[in-house]
C-alpha cells in the first residue's frame, strides 16, 4: 500500500516500509524491522529530495526555500506522486509499488524554463554509517559510505559506473538501488556531496543540453534483501541476462576462451619470450596482448595497421605453439595526422558541458588534445588522439576496412580493442541515431564478423561491453599507472559475479612481482576474479622467474 499524510507518503510493500517526508526519504525499513535510512524530523529540510542540474550551474534544487512547494498526492493503492514547485524549477516523483517483487519505483522528474538543464539528481540521505556500498566501479569496490575514497565523487555509467546498481551492504542482510534500462539513457551517481550517507542518482538528458528544459525518464527501484551483496547482485545479473537475451550471445562464445588460466599484458615483441612459456605452461591456455606490433610506433598513426616482419614472425610462432594472441588495435581514436582525419573530424568526441574536442596525447604525462587546428595534425610524435563518435557507420566502415587485412593475413583468432572503455554522454551524443555507447556495441559486433569466431578482448568492462568481448584488461581502483595508498581490502569481484559468464578479466600495468606495490596489485586483480596476469620485458624473467612469477607458472602447471 501506498498512503499519503499531509506532506508525507507512507509506503508498505511485501519486503519494505519507507516514509517519504517533503520528498524526501527518511525512513527505509526491512518488514523483519531491520533499518537502513533514517532521518529526523528536524534534518528533513536541510536536504533537497530533487535538483536539477546545469551544464553551466548553478543547480537548483526544488521544493526549498521560503517560496517552494511540496504536494503530495495519491493516486491509488499502489501509487503516488509528490509534485515541486521551486523559484527556479517544477518537477515530479511518482511512487509506485511493484506488487510482485516488493520493490518500490521511484520515478523523478523536473523541468525549467532557464535552457541548459543537463540532468536531474533524486538524493537519498541518511544511509546508516554501518552499511558499506558494494557498486560496480573498477570491476567492483566495498567501502563505507563514509571513505574518503567516496567523498564527494561522481561516478558516470557505464565509463565509471559499470552497471546501473548499488547495494548497501549490512551484518545480515541491507538494501539496494537500480534500474532497469536497456536504453542507453546517461545516469550517474553523486556520492557523499550531502554527507557520509548521500546518494545522488541522476538522469541525463542526451547532448547538446544547451536549449534542453527538462530531464528524467529513468525509473529507480528499491528494495532490501537478507544476506550477503550476491543476493541483490544475482536478481539484477537474471534480469540483465534475459533483458538483452544473452544466452544465445553465450552460445556463440569460442569454447576455448573458457580455459584461459594465464594472460600477459603489453607483452614484448621477443619470439624467445613464447619459447620461455612454452617450456613452462600449456601454450592454449594463454591470452597474450599483443601492443608492439605495427609499421607504426605504438598509439601513433591510428587507423594503420600493417605488421611488421618481425611481428608476423612472432604471431606465426605463438601460433604453431597454441598460443592465443590479441594484437593491439584501437576502438575509437584516430590520429589527427592520418590522411582519413578530415573525413571524421566533425564527429570527434566534445564535452557535453565545455565543448572541448575529446581525447589525449602524451608528453610524459598525459595531455589534452589541440583546440589549436594547426596544432592538431603536426603532433604525431606526442601520440595525439582524437576520439571519434563509433555511432559513425563511416567510421565503422573505416576500422573495418584496416583491421581485415591483418586479421586475415595473420589468421588471428583474437584481437584486442583498447579505449572500448571510452563511451559516455556527449555534446553531440546521437550520431546516427546512436549513443557513443550504442554504437561501440554495434562496431564490436561487426568487428567480430571479420573472421569465422573473431574472439574479442578491450580495455574496460562494463554491463554493455561485457555483451561483445569476450576478455576485458581492467584497471584497479584509481591506480592506472600509480597505485593509490589503502588500496588492499579495496575491491571485491561484483563485476566477475556480474559478468563472468561471458566475458573474464585480465590485469593491466606494473604486474611482474619486483615490489611489493607490483605483488599487491596482482593480488588485487586475483581477488577480483581476473585471470593470473603478468607484465614482462623480457624472456629473462620466464627463465629466471622471481617468486610471485614462478607461484604463477606453478598454479598454472596444476590446473593441467
Amino acid at each position: 500500500m501506498i498512503e499519503v499524510h499531509g506532506d508525507s507518503v507512507v509506503i508498505q510493500t511485501k519486503t519494505l516500509y519507507a516514509i517519504f517526508q517533503k520528498g524526501l526519504i527518511t525512513t527505509l525499513r526491512s518488514i523483519a524491522g531491520e533499518s537502513f535510512i533514517e532521518i529526523s524530523d528536524g534534518e528533513v529540510d536541510k536536504v533537497a529530495s530533487l535538483e536539477l542540474l546545469y551544464a553551466s550551474g548553478p543547480h537548483a534544487e526544488l521544493g526549498r526555500g521560503p517560496r517552494g512547494q511540496i504536494e503530495c498526492r495519491s493516486l491509488s493503492d499502489t501509487c503516488a506522486e509528490i509534485r515541486f514547485s521551486g523559484w527556479h524549477a517544477d518537477g515530479v516523483i511518482t511512487l509506485t509499488e511493484d506488487e510482485a517483487t516488493g520493490d518500490l519505483i521511484v520515478d523523478p522528474a523536473a523541468f525549467s524554463a532557464r535552457p541548459g538543464v543537463c540532468a536531474c539528481r533524486w538524493n537519498v540521505s541518511g544511509v546508516l554509517n554501518d552499511l558499506e556500498l558494494v557498486a560496480p566501479f573498477f570491476q567492483g569496490v566495498k567501502l563505507s559510505l563514509g571513505d574518503s575514497l567516496l567523498q564527494n565523487t561522481h561516478w558516470s555509467w557505464p565509463h565509471e559506473w559499470e552497471a546501473g546498481l548499488l547495494i548497501l551492504q549490512g551484518r545480515t542482510g541491507g538494501f539496494w538501488i537500480h534500474t532497469e534500462d536497456t536504453q542507453y539513457r546517461y545516469k550517474s551517481v553523486q556520492l557523499g556531496k550531502n554527507g557520509a550517507g548521500a546518494i545522488g542518482l541522476e538522469s541525463w538528458a542526451y547532448g547538446p543540453v544547451d536549449n534542453n528544459l527538462s530531464a528524467g525518464g529513468l525509473s529507480w527501484k528499491i528494495n532490501v534483501y537478507t544476506g550477503d551483496w550476491q543476493v541483490p547482485a544475482a536478481t539484477y545479473r537474471q534480469w540483465w541476462w534475459e533483458a538483452y537475451g544473452l544466452q544465445k550471445v553465450a552460445e556463440t562464445r569460442a569454447p576455448w576462451t573458457k580455459d584461459v588460466s594465464m594472460a600477459i599484458s603489453w607483452c614484448p615483441n621477443d619470439v624467445r619470450i613464447l619459447e620461455a612459456l612454452a617450456k613452462n605452461v600449456p601454450p592454449e591456455k594463454v591470452l597474450i596482448h599483443f601492443p608492439y606490433w605495427r609499421t607504426d610506433a605504438y598509439d601513433q598513426h591510428y587507423p594503420n595497421y600493417v605488421a611488421t616482419d618481425a611481428a608476423i614472425d612472432f604471431i606465426q610462432r605463438g601460433q604453431e605453439y597454441g598460443f592465443h594472441i590479441a594484437p593491439h588495435f584501437n576502438a575509437l581514436e584516430i590520429d589527427p595526422s592520418h590522411h582519413l582525419f578530415d573525413l571524421v573530424r566533425d564527429f570527434q568526441y566534445r564535452h557535453i558541458s565545455t565543448k572541448e574536442i575529446l581525447g589525449w596525447g602524451w608528453d610524459g604525462v598525459a595531455i589534452p588534445v589541440p583546440s589549436s587546428n594547426h596544432q592538431l595534425t603536426r603532433n604525431r610524435s606526442l601520440n595525439v588522439m582524437a576520439k571519434i563518435h563509433p555511432g559513425l557507420k563511416m567510421w565503422q566502415s573505416i576500422l573495418m576496412e584496416n583491421m581485415a587485412k591483418p586479421v586475415q593475413q595473420l589468421k588471428l583468432d583474437t584481437v584486442f580493442l583498447d579505449v572500448a572503455l571510452a563511451t559516455f554522454n556527449l555534446h553531440n551524443c546521437l550520431v546516427d541515431n546512436m549513443t557513443p555507447t550504442e554504437g561501440l556495441h554495434v562496431e564490436l559486433q561487426q568487428i567480430s564478423k571479420l573472421s569465422n569466431g573473431l574472439v574479442l578482448a578491450g580495455e574496460g568492462l562494463n554491463e554493455i561491453t561485457a555483451q561483445t568481448l569476450s576478455f576485458a584488461q581492467v584497471h584497479l581502483f584509481r591506480s592506472y599507472h600509480d597505485t593509490i595508498s589503502g588500496l588492499e581490502g579495496i575491491g571485491c569481484p561484483l563485476n566477475h559475479f556480474l559478468f563472468s559468464k561471458l566475458t573474464r578479466s585480465f590485469g593491466y600495468s606494473r604486474l611482474g612481482g619486483h615490489t611489493e606495490e607490483e605483488k599487491l596489485r596482482m593480488r588485487a586483480h586475483e581477488a577480483q576474479g581476473a585471470i593470473p596476469t603478468i607484465t614482462i620485458h623480457s624472456a629473462d624473467e620466464l627463465d629466471e622467474p622471481n617468486v610471485e612469477i614462478q607461484q604463477m607458472l606453478k598454479s598454472v602447471q596444476e590446473q593441467h
